[in-house]
Protein backbone atom coordinates (compact mmCIF):
# COMPACT_ATOMS: atom_id res chain seq x y z
CA UNK A 1 0.00 0.00 0.00
CA UNK A 2 2.76 2.38 1.02
CA UNK A 3 4.82 2.18 -2.65
CA UNK A 4 1.60 2.77 -4.44
CA UNK A 5 0.40 5.71 -2.18
CA UNK A 6 4.28 7.29 -2.58
CA UNK A 7 3.83 6.35 -6.24
CA UNK A 8 0.64 8.50 -6.86
CA UNK A 9 1.20 11.09 -4.26
CA UNK A 10 4.69 11.52 -6.15
CA UNK A 11 2.88 11.78 -9.75
CA UNK A 12 -0.04 14.33 -8.78
CA UNK A 13 2.15 16.67 -6.59
CA UNK A 14 4.85 16.33 -8.85
CA UNK A 15 7.80 16.49 -6.00
CA UNK A 16 8.93 12.77 -4.19
CA UNK A 17 8.50 15.31 -0.62
CA UNK A 18 5.63 13.39 1.35
CA UNK A 19 3.07 15.42 3.12
CA UNK A 20 4.66 16.98 6.14
CA UNK A 21 3.25 17.83 9.12
CA UNK A 22 4.80 19.82 12.18
CA UNK A 23 3.72 21.55 15.04
CA UNK A 24 4.46 25.25 13.76
CA UNK A 25 1.51 26.88 12.89
CA UNK A 26 0.05 30.66 12.83
CA UNK A 27 -1.14 32.24 16.02
CA UNK A 28 -3.29 34.15 13.76
CA UNK A 29 -5.08 32.44 10.74
CA UNK A 30 -4.91 34.06 7.36
CA UNK A 31 -8.43 33.99 6.69
CA UNK A 32 -10.11 37.39 6.61
CA UNK A 33 -10.21 37.27 2.59
CA UNK A 34 -10.85 34.32 1.24
CA UNK A 35 -14.14 33.59 -0.42
CA UNK A 36 -16.41 30.69 0.03
CA UNK A 37 -15.26 29.92 3.21
CA UNK A 38 -17.48 27.65 6.23
CA UNK A 39 -17.43 26.77 9.57
CA UNK A 40 -17.10 23.83 11.65
CA UNK A 41 -17.71 23.05 15.30
CA UNK A 42 -16.41 20.33 16.49
CA UNK A 43 -18.85 18.59 19.97
CA UNK A 44 -16.70 15.46 21.14
CA UNK A 45 -18.88 14.30 23.47
CA UNK A 46 -21.30 10.92 23.21
CA UNK A 47 -23.40 8.69 25.69
CA UNK A 48 -21.77 5.71 24.57
CA UNK A 49 -18.86 5.04 22.00
CA UNK A 50 -19.69 2.98 19.00
CA UNK A 51 -16.93 0.58 18.71
CA UNK A 52 -16.54 1.06 14.20
CA UNK A 53 -16.46 4.93 15.02
CA UNK A 54 -13.16 6.48 14.57
CA UNK A 55 -13.65 9.90 15.27
CA UNK A 56 -12.65 12.48 18.62
CA UNK A 57 -15.20 11.43 21.05
CA UNK A 58 -15.56 10.80 24.77
CA UNK A 59 -18.11 9.73 27.02
CA UNK A 60 -20.54 11.96 28.13
CA UNK A 61 -20.80 14.62 31.38
CA UNK A 62 -22.49 17.65 31.58
CA UNK A 63 -19.71 18.90 33.89
CA UNK A 64 -17.30 18.10 31.05
CA UNK A 65 -19.58 19.31 28.27
CA UNK A 66 -20.13 22.57 30.00
CA UNK A 67 -16.40 23.06 30.73
CA UNK A 68 -15.35 21.99 27.06
CA UNK A 69 -17.68 24.73 25.30
CA UNK A 70 -16.52 27.60 27.96
CA UNK A 71 -13.16 26.77 26.25
CA UNK A 72 -14.76 26.64 22.81
CA UNK A 73 -16.29 29.93 22.98
CA UNK A 74 -13.00 31.63 23.67
CA UNK A 75 -11.55 29.40 20.81
CA UNK A 76 -13.68 31.17 18.26
CA UNK A 77 -13.06 34.83 20.41
CA UNK A 78 -9.38 34.42 19.74
CA UNK A 79 -9.90 33.86 16.04
CA UNK A 80 -12.87 36.11 15.33
CA UNK A 81 -11.59 38.92 17.27
CA UNK A 82 -9.07 39.25 13.97
CA UNK A 83 -11.91 40.58 11.76
CA UNK A 84 -12.33 44.25 11.43
CA UNK A 85 -15.79 43.48 10.40
CA UNK A 86 -18.79 40.79 9.97
CA UNK A 87 -17.33 38.35 7.31
CA UNK A 88 -19.74 36.50 5.45
CA UNK A 89 -19.10 32.66 5.07
CA UNK A 90 -21.31 30.07 3.61
CA UNK A 91 -22.91 27.66 6.08
CA UNK A 92 -21.93 26.11 9.72
CA UNK A 93 -22.33 22.84 11.15
CA UNK A 94 -22.18 20.77 14.33
CA UNK A 95 -20.36 17.48 13.95
CA UNK A 96 -18.78 15.01 16.76
CA UNK A 97 -19.47 12.97 18.92
CA UNK A 98 -23.33 13.98 19.09
CA UNK A 99 -23.92 17.92 19.34
CA UNK A 100 -27.21 17.32 20.03
CA UNK A 101 -26.36 16.02 23.83
CA UNK A 102 -25.13 20.38 23.78
CA UNK A 103 -28.54 21.10 22.23
CA UNK A 104 -28.90 23.50 25.25
CA UNK A 105 -25.74 25.45 24.88
CA UNK A 106 -25.22 25.56 21.10
CA UNK A 107 -27.83 28.33 20.63
CA UNK A 108 -25.18 30.35 23.46
CA UNK A 109 -22.26 29.14 20.34
CA UNK A 110 -23.76 30.03 17.32
CA UNK A 111 -24.77 33.69 18.94
CA UNK A 112 -20.93 34.17 19.03
CA UNK A 113 -20.36 33.04 15.95
CA UNK A 114 -22.49 35.43 14.50
CA UNK A 115 -20.74 38.70 15.94
CA UNK A 116 -18.09 37.75 13.72
CA UNK A 117 -19.46 35.87 10.77
CA UNK A 118 -22.88 36.15 8.82
CA UNK A 119 -23.97 32.48 7.76
CA UNK A 120 -25.39 32.74 4.42
CA UNK A 121 -26.60 29.36 3.51
CA UNK A 122 -27.72 27.67 6.76
CA UNK A 123 -26.97 25.54 10.13
CA UNK A 124 -26.53 21.94 9.93
CA UNK A 125 -26.26 19.53 13.61
CA UNK A 126 -25.89 15.86 13.92
CA UNK A 127 -28.00 13.73 16.09
CA UNK A 128 -27.88 10.16 17.32
CA UNK A 129 -31.78 8.59 16.43
CA UNK A 130 -32.20 8.85 20.64
CA UNK A 131 -31.89 12.49 20.08
CA UNK A 132 -35.13 12.92 18.27
CA UNK A 133 -37.61 14.18 20.28
CA UNK A 134 -39.95 17.61 20.48
CA UNK A 135 -38.06 19.26 23.10
CA UNK A 136 -34.30 18.41 21.70
CA UNK A 137 -35.52 19.30 17.82
CA UNK A 138 -37.39 22.36 19.45
CA UNK A 139 -34.32 23.65 21.26
CA UNK A 140 -32.24 22.88 18.03
CA UNK A 141 -34.62 25.12 16.02
CA UNK A 142 -35.26 27.97 18.65
CA UNK A 143 -31.25 28.15 18.44
CA UNK A 144 -31.13 28.75 14.77
CA UNK A 145 -30.33 25.45 13.26
CA UNK A 146 -31.94 24.82 9.63
CA UNK A 147 -30.81 21.50 9.04
CA UNK A 148 -30.22 18.22 10.96
CA UNK A 149 -28.54 14.24 10.38
CA UNK A 150 -29.22 11.61 12.16
CA UNK A 151 -27.08 8.98 12.07
CA UNK A 152 -28.98 5.75 11.83
CA UNK A 153 -26.68 3.61 9.76
CA UNK A 154 -28.79 1.18 9.55
CA UNK A 155 -32.99 0.11 9.73
CA UNK A 156 -32.03 -3.59 9.81
CA UNK A 157 -32.07 -4.95 13.25
CA UNK A 158 -29.24 -7.54 12.29
CA UNK A 159 -27.08 -4.62 10.90
CA UNK A 160 -27.70 -2.54 14.58
CA UNK A 161 -26.71 -5.85 15.90
CA UNK A 162 -23.58 -5.72 14.10
CA UNK A 163 -22.60 -2.41 14.35
CA UNK A 164 -23.44 -2.49 18.50
CA UNK A 165 -26.83 0.11 18.21
CA UNK A 166 -30.44 0.29 20.09
CA UNK A 167 -33.21 -0.46 17.61
CA UNK A 168 -34.73 2.51 15.85
CA UNK A 169 -38.57 3.96 16.46
CA UNK A 170 -39.26 4.69 13.36
CA UNK A 171 -42.44 5.89 13.58
CA UNK A 172 -42.10 8.29 16.40
CA UNK A 173 -39.12 9.88 14.47
CA UNK A 174 -41.62 10.34 11.66
CA UNK A 175 -44.16 11.98 13.98
CA UNK A 176 -41.43 14.24 15.47
CA UNK A 177 -40.25 15.37 12.30
CA UNK A 178 -43.50 16.15 11.30
CA UNK A 179 -43.87 18.22 14.16
CA UNK A 180 -40.41 19.96 14.02
CA UNK A 181 -39.74 20.34 10.47
CA UNK A 182 -36.40 21.49 9.61
CA UNK A 183 -34.78 22.05 6.06
CA UNK A 184 -32.99 19.68 5.09
CA UNK A 185 -33.80 16.42 7.05
CA UNK A 186 -30.69 13.86 6.42
CA UNK A 187 -30.22 10.22 7.37
CA UNK A 188 -27.02 8.89 6.80
CA UNK A 189 -26.32 5.16 6.33
CA UNK A 190 -23.59 2.32 5.71
CA UNK A 191 -23.25 0.32 3.03
CA UNK A 192 -20.65 -2.79 2.67
CA UNK A 193 -21.50 -4.21 5.73
CA UNK A 194 -20.85 -8.55 6.04
CA UNK A 195 -23.42 -9.48 3.50
CA UNK A 196 -25.33 -6.30 2.71
CA UNK A 197 -28.10 -7.01 -0.12
CA UNK A 198 -29.31 -3.88 -2.38
CA UNK A 199 -32.39 -4.96 -0.96
CA UNK A 200 -31.38 -4.10 2.72
CA UNK A 201 -30.15 -0.87 1.12
CA UNK A 202 -33.24 0.07 -0.46
CA UNK A 203 -35.41 -0.97 2.52
CA UNK A 204 -32.97 1.72 4.43
CA UNK A 205 -33.83 4.30 1.56
CA UNK A 206 -37.38 3.58 1.16
CA UNK A 207 -38.12 4.09 5.19
CA UNK A 208 -35.73 7.24 5.26
CA UNK A 209 -37.52 9.24 2.57
CA UNK A 210 -41.32 7.77 3.68
CA UNK A 211 -40.54 8.77 6.94
CA UNK A 212 -39.34 11.93 7.54
CA UNK A 213 -36.01 12.43 5.32
CA UNK A 214 -35.59 15.02 2.40
CA UNK A 215 -31.78 13.61 1.59
CA UNK A 216 -29.34 10.27 2.57
CA UNK A 217 -26.12 9.86 2.71
CA UNK A 218 -24.86 6.41 2.17
CA UNK A 219 -21.13 5.98 3.35
CA UNK A 220 -19.26 3.01 2.74
CA UNK A 221 -17.96 1.27 6.05
CA UNK A 222 -14.14 1.74 6.39
CA UNK A 223 -12.65 -0.40 8.70
CA UNK A 224 -9.84 1.55 10.67
CA UNK A 225 -7.00 -0.10 12.44
CA UNK A 226 -7.37 1.74 15.51
CA UNK A 227 -10.90 1.01 16.47
CA UNK A 228 -12.49 -2.03 18.07
CA UNK A 229 -14.32 -2.77 15.50
CA UNK A 230 -14.28 -6.43 13.95
CA UNK A 231 -16.59 -6.46 11.07
CA UNK A 232 -14.73 -7.69 7.91
CA UNK A 233 -13.90 -5.63 5.15
CA UNK A 234 -16.58 -6.25 1.80
CA UNK A 235 -15.14 -7.51 -1.21
CA UNK A 236 -14.33 -4.98 -3.54
CA UNK A 237 -17.09 -6.64 -6.82
CA UNK A 238 -19.64 -6.39 -4.45
CA UNK A 239 -19.12 -3.37 -2.99
CA UNK A 240 -19.36 -1.79 -6.61
CA UNK A 241 -22.63 -3.99 -7.02
CA UNK A 242 -24.20 -2.21 -4.01
CA UNK A 243 -23.33 1.52 -4.98
CA UNK A 244 -23.92 0.93 -8.70
CA UNK A 245 -27.27 -0.67 -7.66
CA UNK A 246 -27.56 2.50 -4.99
CA UNK A 247 -27.22 4.81 -7.86
CA UNK A 248 -29.32 3.08 -10.19
CA UNK A 249 -32.16 3.00 -7.96
CA UNK A 250 -32.55 6.79 -6.68
CA UNK A 251 -31.71 7.87 -10.08
CA UNK A 252 -34.72 5.77 -11.51
CA UNK A 253 -37.07 7.18 -8.53
CA UNK A 254 -35.90 10.98 -9.94
CA UNK A 255 -33.77 11.54 -6.84
CA UNK A 256 -30.87 14.37 -6.73
CA UNK A 257 -27.34 13.35 -6.72
CA UNK A 258 -25.35 16.12 -4.72
CA UNK A 259 -22.33 13.91 -4.20
CA UNK A 260 -20.54 10.49 -4.20
CA UNK A 261 -22.82 8.78 -1.62
CA UNK A 262 -25.56 11.69 -1.27
CA UNK A 263 -29.43 11.71 -2.45
CA UNK A 264 -31.99 14.15 -1.94
CA UNK A 265 -35.97 14.06 -3.35
CA UNK A 266 -36.53 17.67 -2.46
CA UNK A 267 -34.70 20.60 -4.49
CA UNK A 268 -32.40 22.74 -2.20
CA UNK A 269 -32.07 19.94 0.18
CA UNK A 270 -28.63 19.03 1.26
CA UNK A 271 -25.76 18.64 3.73
CA UNK A 272 -22.18 18.42 3.63
CA UNK A 273 -19.94 20.09 5.83
CA UNK A 274 -16.57 19.67 3.71
CA UNK A 275 -17.28 20.74 -0.32
CA UNK A 276 -15.76 23.95 0.57
CA UNK A 277 -12.76 26.05 -0.81
CA UNK A 278 -11.97 26.80 2.83
CA UNK A 279 -13.41 26.47 6.26
CA UNK A 280 -12.45 27.13 9.75
CA UNK A 281 -12.64 24.36 12.25
CA UNK A 282 -13.56 24.98 16.19
CA UNK A 283 -13.28 22.19 18.76
CA UNK A 284 -11.02 19.50 19.06
CA UNK A 285 -10.07 17.65 16.52
CA UNK A 286 -11.25 20.05 14.36
CA UNK A 287 -9.48 20.95 11.09
CA UNK A 288 -9.28 24.55 9.38
CA UNK A 289 -8.61 24.58 5.46
CA UNK A 290 -6.59 27.72 4.14
CA UNK A 291 -5.27 28.92 0.96
CA UNK A 292 -2.13 27.43 1.10
CA UNK A 293 -2.19 25.60 4.54
CA UNK A 294 -4.31 22.87 6.33
CA UNK A 295 -4.51 22.18 10.45
CA UNK A 296 -5.79 20.01 12.55
CA UNK A 297 -6.45 20.69 16.35
CA UNK A 298 -5.66 18.48 18.96
CA UNK A 299 -7.55 14.92 19.75
CA UNK A 300 -7.38 15.61 23.14
CA UNK A 301 -9.92 17.47 25.46
CA UNK A 302 -8.18 17.88 28.79
CA UNK A 303 -4.98 19.87 26.08
CA UNK A 304 -7.26 21.30 24.09
CA UNK A 305 -8.88 23.17 27.28
CA UNK A 306 -5.38 24.05 28.57
CA UNK A 307 -4.17 25.72 25.16
CA UNK A 308 -7.50 27.97 25.27
CA UNK A 309 -7.06 28.97 28.82
CA UNK A 310 -3.55 30.44 27.99
CA UNK A 311 -4.72 32.41 24.84
CA UNK A 312 -3.24 30.32 22.61
CA UNK A 313 -4.80 28.36 19.27
CA UNK A 314 -5.00 24.75 20.21
CA UNK A 315 -3.31 23.47 16.67
CA UNK A 316 -1.73 20.09 17.08
CA UNK A 317 -0.32 19.83 13.04
CA UNK A 318 0.04 21.70 10.40
CA UNK A 319 0.62 21.37 6.73
CA UNK A 320 1.81 23.84 4.02
CA UNK A 321 1.12 22.87 0.86
CA UNK A 322 3.19 23.31 -2.08
CA UNK A 323 1.14 24.30 -5.19
CA UNK A 324 0.39 21.02 -6.42
CA UNK A 325 -0.38 19.67 -3.05
CA UNK A 326 -3.32 22.11 -2.59
CA UNK A 327 -4.44 21.48 -6.13
CA UNK A 328 -5.14 17.89 -5.13
CA UNK A 329 -7.02 18.44 -2.13
CA UNK A 330 -9.05 20.51 -3.81
CA UNK A 331 -9.74 17.81 -6.70
CA UNK A 332 -9.80 15.42 -4.31
CA UNK A 333 -12.44 17.36 -2.14
CA UNK A 334 -14.40 19.05 -5.24
CA UNK A 335 -14.59 15.64 -7.13
CA UNK A 336 -17.04 14.23 -4.01
CA UNK A 337 -19.87 16.17 -5.46
CA UNK A 338 -19.30 13.93 -8.97
CA UNK A 339 -18.16 17.32 -10.49
CA UNK A 340 -15.10 19.77 -11.26
CA UNK A 341 -15.80 22.46 -13.28
CA UNK A 342 -12.53 24.23 -15.16
CA UNK A 343 -13.56 27.51 -14.36
CA UNK A 344 -13.60 27.35 -10.77
CA UNK A 345 -10.27 25.55 -10.46
CA UNK A 346 -8.70 28.31 -13.10
CA UNK A 347 -9.82 31.23 -10.83
CA UNK A 348 -8.85 29.23 -7.89
CA UNK A 349 -4.77 28.31 -8.79
CA UNK A 350 -4.60 31.11 -12.24
CA UNK A 351 -3.86 28.23 -13.83
CA UNK A 352 -5.82 26.32 -16.87
CA UNK A 353 -6.93 22.80 -15.31
CA UNK A 354 -6.32 21.13 -18.48
CA UNK A 355 -2.38 22.82 -18.36
CA UNK A 356 -2.13 21.60 -14.55
CA UNK A 357 -3.67 17.67 -15.49
CA UNK A 358 -4.66 17.42 -18.84
CA UNK A 359 -2.98 14.01 -19.27
CA UNK A 360 -4.78 12.75 -16.26
CA UNK A 361 -8.16 14.29 -17.43
CA UNK A 362 -7.22 12.15 -20.54
CA UNK A 363 -6.48 9.15 -19.10
CA UNK A 364 -9.43 9.20 -16.75
CA UNK A 365 -12.02 10.15 -19.65
CA UNK A 366 -10.56 6.91 -21.44
CA UNK A 367 -10.82 4.76 -18.72
CA UNK A 368 -14.51 6.10 -18.86
CA UNK A 369 -14.48 7.71 -14.99
CA UNK A 370 -15.40 10.79 -16.25
CA UNK A 371 -16.92 13.04 -18.94
CA UNK A 372 -16.69 16.36 -20.25
CA UNK A 373 -18.85 18.76 -21.42
CA UNK A 374 -18.23 23.05 -21.31
CA UNK A 375 -15.50 22.67 -18.91
CA UNK A 376 -17.27 20.83 -16.36
CA UNK A 377 -15.67 17.29 -15.92
CA UNK A 378 -18.98 14.52 -14.54
CA UNK A 379 -17.94 11.51 -13.05
CA UNK A 380 -19.70 8.62 -14.62
CA UNK A 381 -20.93 5.19 -12.40
CA UNK A 382 -17.73 3.75 -12.62
CA UNK A 383 -15.84 6.63 -12.02
CA UNK A 384 -17.69 7.32 -8.76
CA UNK A 385 -17.35 4.01 -7.63
CA UNK A 386 -13.58 4.03 -7.97
CA UNK A 387 -13.46 7.32 -6.43
CA UNK A 388 -14.94 5.62 -3.23
CA UNK A 389 -12.51 2.90 -3.90
CA UNK A 390 -9.15 5.43 -3.75
CA UNK A 391 -10.94 7.24 -0.87
CA UNK A 392 -11.18 4.21 1.21
CA UNK A 393 -7.89 3.00 0.19
CA UNK A 394 -6.00 7.03 1.07
CA UNK A 395 -8.28 7.14 4.48
CA UNK A 396 -6.39 3.91 5.38
CA UNK A 397 -2.68 4.88 4.03
CA UNK A 398 -3.13 8.22 5.09
CA UNK A 399 -6.01 9.34 7.98
CA UNK A 400 -6.04 6.12 9.84
CA UNK A 401 -2.00 6.92 10.51
CA UNK A 402 -2.05 10.27 11.55
CA UNK A 403 -5.77 10.10 14.07
CA UNK A 404 -3.51 6.81 15.59
CA UNK A 405 -0.61 9.20 16.29
CA UNK A 406 -3.23 11.94 17.43
CA UNK A 407 -5.08 10.01 19.71
CA UNK A 408 -2.37 8.84 21.09
CA UNK A 409 -0.02 12.13 21.62
CA UNK A 410 -1.64 15.80 21.91
CA UNK A 411 0.68 17.79 20.08
CA UNK A 412 3.39 15.01 18.25
CA UNK A 413 6.40 16.84 16.47
CA UNK A 414 5.58 15.85 13.25
CA UNK A 415 3.80 13.30 10.97
CA UNK A 416 5.61 12.43 7.34
CA UNK A 417 2.39 11.04 5.16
Amino acid sequence: MSFITNITRTWLTRTPKPFLFTNEYDQMLPFTELENLGLYVHIPFCKSICKFCPYCKEIYTKEKCDTYIDALLNEIQIVGSRLKYKKRVTSLYFGGGTPALAADRLGEIISVLKRYFIITEGIGAELHPENVTVSTLQTLKDAGITKISIGIQSFQPKYQKILGRKTVDTEKIAQVLEQIPFETVSMDFIFALPQQTFADLKNDIDIAFSHGANHIAVYPFIDFTFTESRVPAMAKKEKRSLLDSITEYCSKKGYHRDSIWTFSNTKGAKYSSMTRDHFLGFGCSATTLLKDSFKINTFSVEEYCKRIESRKLPTSLTIRFTKYQRMVYYLFWTAYSTKVDSRDFERFFDIPLQKAYGFELLIAKMLGFITEKDGVYTMTKKGAFYYHYYENFYTLAYIDKMWSVMRKEAFPKEIQL
